[in-house]
This record gives structure tokens, C-alpha cells and sequence, in this order.
């Protein structure tokens, strides 16, 4: 199965690519898509719709998985990064993509064991699981690299994620 994991924000958008095939993570490819601060947001948004909609047609992932919003307190940051989460979900189901989300616990517990676990410890088991040279980066990144991973082991049984899309494809 290869998933694409998807950290959402409007100025770094974390992704990531793995093959899985049983307990065997590989990752294919990972980055970011950034967007410059002094663009429109309308403008921000379609680059990160069409960035994600290049990704999913060179790599041709079978599934998706995103992180749910972590509501902070600035309710207008919460807004544009859910405005950018949107528009990720939006090119997944554009590509055909089934969408399940996950918390940042559930990520957490899927990876380190521990749902209270810190961003160093998430950040170490992904470069260890995926047996990587160095830690990813940006953070966003690495997180992305992360809720593909959660998915892949919630994926298989009762892991709690939901699912965002029913059926397959357009």
C-alpha cells in the first residue's frame, strides 16, 4: 500500500510518501510545500491545492491520511490553517484518494507509545522507522512522514481513525 501523509498548515505544507507492505515502511519521497507570506491567501491556497495535486499524480498514492486541526487560541490562524487542511482534503478527493484523519495523540501513540509524547520523540521514530540518515525537515515534514505511518498501523484494524471518504474515486 503507499500512503500520503499530509500535515496541513497554509505557509508549510508537510508531506510524505511511504510504501508499506506488511511491518516494511519505505519512504518514497517527502518535502514541503511553502507558500510566501506577502501572497493572497486565495493565491496561497491554489498553490497548495495544485502542489498537492502534482504530488498525487507522480507518486499515486492509494490512500491518504492528515492530521486534525490542534485548535489553538489565535481562532484566525485556526481558520486559514483549516481553509488549507480543506483544500488538502479537497485534492485528495479530487485524486481519488480515501482520507482518514487522526489526532495529534493518536499519531503520537502510534508512533512513540505514548500519547503525550513530545515532538523530539515523534520526530526520532520517524527517522528511526523509516530507517532514515537524519531527521526530516521542516517539522512539518516530519509529521506528515508521521500520520502516513500512524495510518499504515491503524489501517489493518481498529485503529480510530475516520474516514473522511466512503468510496473510491471520481
Amino acid at each position: 500500500m503507499r500512503i500520503l501523509g499530509i500535515d496541513p498548515g497554509y505557509a508549510i505544507l508537510g508531506w510524505g510518501v511511504l510504501d508499506v507492505e506488511g511491518n516494511h515502511f519505505k519512504a518514497v519521497a517527502y518535502d514541503s510545500i511553502l507558500t510566501d507570506k506577502d501572497t493572497p491567501m486565495p493565491k496561497r491556497l491554489s498553490q497548495l491545492y495544485d502542489g498537492l495535486q502534482e504530488i498525487i499524480a507522480k507518486y499515486k498514492p492509494d490512500e491518504a491520511s492528515i492530521e486534525e486541526l490542534y485548535f489553538n487560541n489565535n481562532a484566525k490562524t485556526a481558520i486559514m490553517v483549516g481553509e488549507a487542511r480543506g483544500v488538502a482534503v479537497l485534492a485528495c478527493e479530487k485524486g481519488g484518494l480515501d482520507v482518514s484523519e487522526y489526532t495529534p495523540l493518536q499519531i503520537k501513540q502510534a508512533l512513540v507509545g505514548y500519547g503525550r509524547a513530545d515532538k523530539k520523540q515523534v520526530q526520532q521514530m520517524v527517522k528511526t522507522i523509516l530507517n532514515l540518515d537524519a531527521v526530516p525537515k521542516p517539522d512539518d515534514t516530519a509529521d506528515a512522514l508521521a500520520a502516513a505511518i500512524c495510518h499504515a498501523h491503524s489501517s489493518g484494524g481498529a485503529g480510530g481513525q475516520r474516514k473522511l471518504k466512503i468510496r473510491k474515486g471520481i
